[in-house]
Protein backbone atom coordinates (compact mmCIF):
# COMPACT_ATOMS: atom_id res chain seq x y z
CA UNK A 1 0.00 0.00 0.00
CA UNK A 2 1.41 3.24 -0.63
CA UNK A 3 2.55 5.57 2.28
CA UNK A 4 -0.11 8.55 2.59
CA UNK A 5 1.47 12.00 1.77
CA UNK A 6 0.05 12.97 5.38
CA UNK A 7 1.23 11.99 8.31
CA UNK A 8 -1.88 11.07 10.54
CA UNK A 9 -0.01 11.53 13.85
CA UNK A 10 1.20 15.38 12.66
CA UNK A 11 -2.45 15.87 12.51
CA UNK A 12 -4.25 17.73 15.57
CA UNK A 13 -6.75 15.35 17.51
CA UNK A 14 -9.35 18.66 17.07
CA UNK A 15 -9.12 18.22 13.12
CA UNK A 16 -9.48 14.48 13.60
CA UNK A 17 -12.35 14.22 15.77
CA UNK A 18 -14.25 17.92 13.13
CA UNK A 19 -13.67 15.45 10.08
CA UNK A 20 -15.00 12.55 11.86
CA UNK A 21 -17.54 14.18 13.12
CA UNK A 22 -18.56 15.58 9.64
CA UNK A 23 -18.27 11.92 7.79
CA UNK A 24 -20.62 10.25 10.39
CA UNK A 25 -23.35 13.20 9.64
CA UNK A 26 -22.74 13.01 6.03
CA UNK A 27 -23.03 8.69 6.11
CA UNK A 28 -27.13 9.64 6.52
CA UNK A 29 -27.11 11.97 3.45
CA UNK A 30 -28.73 10.86 -0.14
CA UNK A 31 -26.42 11.20 -3.13
CA UNK A 32 -26.88 14.35 -5.17
CA UNK A 33 -25.18 15.05 -8.47
CA UNK A 34 -26.29 18.42 -9.52
CA UNK A 35 -25.57 20.91 -12.58
CA UNK A 36 -25.52 24.50 -11.66
CA UNK A 37 -26.31 26.98 -14.52
CA UNK A 38 -26.43 31.02 -14.19
CA UNK A 39 -25.02 34.07 -15.83
CA UNK A 40 -22.41 36.32 -13.80
CA UNK A 41 -23.71 37.43 -11.15
CA UNK A 42 -26.78 35.71 -10.71
CA UNK A 43 -25.84 34.42 -7.46
CA UNK A 44 -24.81 30.71 -8.24
CA UNK A 45 -21.20 30.98 -6.82
CA UNK A 46 -22.59 32.22 -3.80
CA UNK A 47 -25.06 29.42 -3.27
CA UNK A 48 -22.89 26.65 -4.50
CA UNK A 49 -20.74 26.03 -0.69
CA UNK A 50 -23.95 26.95 0.83
CA UNK A 51 -25.29 23.70 -0.74
CA UNK A 52 -22.26 21.60 -0.77
CA UNK A 53 -21.77 21.77 2.99
CA UNK A 54 -25.55 20.97 3.74
CA UNK A 55 -24.87 17.63 1.54
CA UNK A 56 -22.01 17.04 1.76
CA UNK A 57 -21.18 17.24 -1.83
CA UNK A 58 -17.77 18.61 -3.49
CA UNK A 59 -17.72 21.55 -5.71
CA UNK A 60 -16.36 20.53 -8.87
CA UNK A 61 -15.23 23.54 -11.60
CA UNK A 62 -13.36 22.70 -14.38
CA UNK A 63 -10.58 25.06 -13.90
CA UNK A 64 -9.87 23.59 -10.51
CA UNK A 65 -9.81 20.40 -11.73
CA UNK A 66 -7.65 21.17 -14.95
CA UNK A 67 -5.13 23.21 -12.23
CA UNK A 68 -5.08 20.30 -10.21
CA UNK A 69 -4.55 17.38 -12.64
CA UNK A 70 -1.77 18.99 -14.10
CA UNK A 71 0.15 20.14 -10.47
CA UNK A 72 -0.60 16.06 -10.12
CA UNK A 73 1.36 15.41 -13.57
CA UNK A 74 -1.63 12.47 -13.87
CA UNK A 75 -1.76 11.20 -17.62
CA UNK A 76 -4.85 13.15 -18.14
CA UNK A 77 -3.60 16.09 -16.46
CA UNK A 78 0.12 15.73 -18.73
CA UNK A 79 -2.18 15.54 -22.00
CA UNK A 80 -4.20 18.91 -20.72
CA UNK A 81 -0.57 20.46 -20.54
CA UNK A 82 0.51 19.78 -23.81
CA UNK A 83 -2.53 21.26 -25.25
CA UNK A 84 -2.16 24.24 -23.12
CA UNK A 85 1.06 25.27 -24.03
CA UNK A 86 0.00 24.74 -27.37
CA UNK A 87 -2.60 27.51 -26.70
CA UNK A 88 -5.12 24.63 -27.63
CA UNK A 89 -8.35 24.08 -25.88
CA UNK A 90 -8.49 21.54 -23.55
CA UNK A 91 -10.57 18.84 -25.36
CA UNK A 92 -14.02 17.79 -24.09
CA UNK A 93 -12.97 13.93 -23.47
CA UNK A 94 -10.43 15.02 -21.55
CA UNK A 95 -11.80 17.21 -19.54
CA UNK A 96 -14.59 14.56 -18.85
CA UNK A 97 -12.00 12.10 -17.78
CA UNK A 98 -10.35 14.51 -15.55
CA UNK A 99 -13.47 15.05 -14.08
CA UNK A 100 -14.01 11.43 -13.67
CA UNK A 101 -10.95 11.11 -11.60
CA UNK A 102 -12.20 13.61 -9.56
CA UNK A 103 -15.13 12.20 -8.46
CA UNK A 104 -12.96 8.89 -7.19
CA UNK A 105 -12.06 11.41 -4.70
CA UNK A 106 -13.34 10.58 -0.83
CA UNK A 107 -14.75 14.23 -0.60
CA UNK A 108 -16.83 13.14 -3.58
CA UNK A 109 -18.44 10.37 -2.16
CA UNK A 110 -21.90 11.84 -1.77
CA UNK A 111 -21.75 13.78 -5.01
CA UNK A 112 -20.77 16.60 -6.29
CA UNK A 113 -22.01 20.29 -7.89
CA UNK A 114 -20.93 21.16 -11.21
CA UNK A 115 -20.31 25.02 -11.72
CA UNK A 116 -18.90 26.08 -15.47
CA UNK A 117 -19.86 23.08 -17.01
CA UNK A 118 -21.33 21.17 -19.27
CA UNK A 119 -21.13 24.72 -21.40
CA UNK A 120 -22.19 22.78 -24.62
CA UNK A 121 -24.94 19.57 -25.78
CA UNK A 122 -21.62 17.87 -26.46
CA UNK A 123 -20.18 18.40 -23.50
CA UNK A 124 -23.61 17.30 -21.91
CA UNK A 125 -24.03 14.13 -23.71
CA UNK A 126 -20.07 13.09 -22.66
CA UNK A 127 -20.50 14.11 -19.11
CA UNK A 128 -24.11 11.56 -19.07
CA UNK A 129 -22.06 8.76 -21.03
CA UNK A 130 -19.82 9.08 -18.29
CA UNK A 131 -21.82 8.95 -15.52
CA UNK A 132 -23.80 5.74 -17.20
CA UNK A 133 -21.05 4.33 -17.10
CA UNK A 134 -20.61 4.70 -13.11
CA UNK A 135 -24.38 3.75 -13.34
CA UNK A 136 -25.01 7.12 -12.30
CA UNK A 137 -27.26 10.33 -13.62
CA UNK A 138 -27.78 14.14 -13.06
CA UNK A 139 -29.72 13.79 -10.76
CA UNK A 140 -31.11 18.12 -10.72
CA UNK A 141 -29.95 20.80 -13.21
CA UNK A 142 -30.38 23.85 -11.07
CA UNK A 143 -30.76 27.58 -13.83
CA UNK A 144 -30.30 30.22 -11.98
CA UNK A 145 -32.63 32.70 -14.22
CA UNK A 146 -32.44 35.93 -13.65
CA UNK A 147 -33.14 38.92 -15.84
CA UNK A 148 -30.19 41.02 -17.38
CA UNK A 149 -31.63 44.13 -16.34
CA UNK A 150 -31.52 43.11 -13.10
CA UNK A 151 -27.98 41.78 -13.39
CA UNK A 152 -26.86 44.67 -15.04
CA UNK A 153 -28.38 46.57 -11.44
CA UNK A 154 -26.06 44.44 -9.14
CA UNK A 155 -22.99 44.24 -11.10
CA UNK A 156 -22.28 47.68 -12.57
CA UNK A 157 -23.21 49.40 -9.44
CA UNK A 158 -20.65 47.27 -7.76
CA UNK A 159 -17.55 49.44 -6.32
CA UNK A 160 -14.11 48.30 -4.91
CA UNK A 161 -11.60 49.45 -2.18
CA UNK A 162 -8.73 48.06 -3.69
CA UNK A 163 -6.49 47.53 -1.27
CA UNK A 164 -8.72 45.95 1.75
CA UNK A 165 -10.98 44.19 -0.97
CA UNK A 166 -14.25 45.64 0.90
CA UNK A 167 -16.82 46.07 -1.83
CA UNK A 168 -19.93 48.23 -1.73
CA UNK A 169 -23.19 49.03 -4.04
CA UNK A 170 -24.44 52.47 -4.90
CA UNK A 171 -27.83 50.44 -4.29
CA UNK A 172 -28.05 47.39 -1.83
CA UNK A 173 -24.68 48.57 0.05
CA UNK A 174 -23.64 52.19 -0.21
CA UNK A 175 -20.46 53.55 1.43
CA UNK A 176 -21.34 56.71 3.58
CA UNK A 177 -20.18 58.78 1.11
CA UNK A 178 -20.52 58.43 -2.65
CA UNK A 179 -16.87 57.10 -4.12
CA UNK A 180 -14.92 56.41 -0.80
CA UNK A 181 -14.00 53.93 1.38
CA UNK A 182 -15.90 53.80 4.74
CA UNK A 183 -13.03 53.02 6.82
CA UNK A 184 -9.72 54.74 5.40
CA UNK A 185 -11.61 57.66 3.32
CA UNK A 186 -10.14 56.48 0.32
CA UNK A 187 -11.30 56.56 -3.73
CA UNK A 188 -13.32 53.64 -4.42
CA UNK A 189 -12.95 51.73 -7.62
CA UNK A 190 -15.24 49.46 -10.25
CA UNK A 191 -13.78 46.87 -12.13
CA UNK A 192 -13.14 47.14 -15.66
CA UNK A 193 -15.64 43.96 -16.29
CA UNK A 194 -18.16 45.71 -13.82
CA UNK A 195 -19.57 47.74 -16.80
CA UNK A 196 -22.65 47.62 -19.19
CA UNK A 197 -20.98 47.40 -22.46
CA UNK A 198 -18.40 44.26 -20.99
CA UNK A 199 -21.51 42.85 -19.00
CA UNK A 200 -24.43 42.61 -21.98
CA UNK A 201 -21.21 41.39 -24.22
CA UNK A 202 -20.50 38.36 -21.85
CA UNK A 203 -24.41 38.11 -21.44
CA UNK A 204 -24.69 37.43 -24.89
CA UNK A 205 -22.11 35.42 -25.25
CA UNK A 206 -23.61 33.38 -22.17
CA UNK A 207 -27.29 32.88 -23.47
CA UNK A 208 -25.92 32.03 -27.16
CA UNK A 209 -23.93 29.07 -25.43
CA UNK A 210 -25.99 27.90 -22.74
CA UNK A 211 -29.59 27.99 -23.83
CA UNK A 212 -29.24 24.91 -25.72
CA UNK A 213 -27.93 22.99 -22.95
CA UNK A 214 -30.58 24.35 -21.06
CA UNK A 215 -32.92 22.97 -23.26
CA UNK A 216 -31.32 20.16 -23.24
CA UNK A 217 -31.33 19.22 -19.65
CA UNK A 218 -35.52 20.07 -20.02
CA UNK A 219 -36.20 17.79 -22.74
CA UNK A 220 -34.72 15.03 -19.58
CA UNK A 221 -36.42 16.50 -17.14
CA UNK A 222 -34.39 17.39 -14.42
CA UNK A 223 -33.85 21.12 -14.72
CA UNK A 224 -35.22 23.34 -12.19
CA UNK A 225 -35.87 27.15 -12.54
CA UNK A 226 -34.55 29.16 -9.58
CA UNK A 227 -35.49 32.46 -9.01
CA UNK A 228 -32.27 34.34 -9.04
CA UNK A 229 -33.68 38.11 -8.39
CA UNK A 230 -33.98 37.30 -4.81
CA UNK A 231 -31.93 38.02 -2.01
CA UNK A 232 -29.86 35.58 -1.67
CA UNK A 233 -31.11 34.04 1.70
CA UNK A 234 -34.27 33.59 0.18
CA UNK A 235 -32.90 32.19 -2.94
CA UNK A 236 -30.58 29.36 -0.44
CA UNK A 237 -34.18 28.17 1.38
CA UNK A 238 -35.35 27.35 -2.75
CA UNK A 239 -32.14 26.13 -3.48
CA UNK A 240 -32.24 23.31 -0.51
CA UNK A 241 -35.81 22.70 -1.46
CA UNK A 242 -35.32 21.47 -4.85
CA UNK A 243 -32.57 19.98 -3.64
CA UNK A 244 -33.91 17.80 -1.12
CA UNK A 245 -36.82 16.70 -2.74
Amino acid sequence: MAKSSVDMEDIQTVDLMSELLRRMKCASKPDKRLVFIGPPGSGKGTQSPVIKDEFCLCHLSTGDMLRAAVAAKSPLGVKAKEAMDKGELVSDDLVVGIMDEAMNRPKCQKGFILDGFPRTVTQAEKLDEMLNRRGAQIDKVLNFAIDDSVLEERITGRWIHPSSGRSYHTKFAPPKVPGVDDMTGEPLIQRKDDNADVLRSRLDAFHKQTQPVIDYYAKKGNLVNIPAEKAPEEVTKVVKKVVST
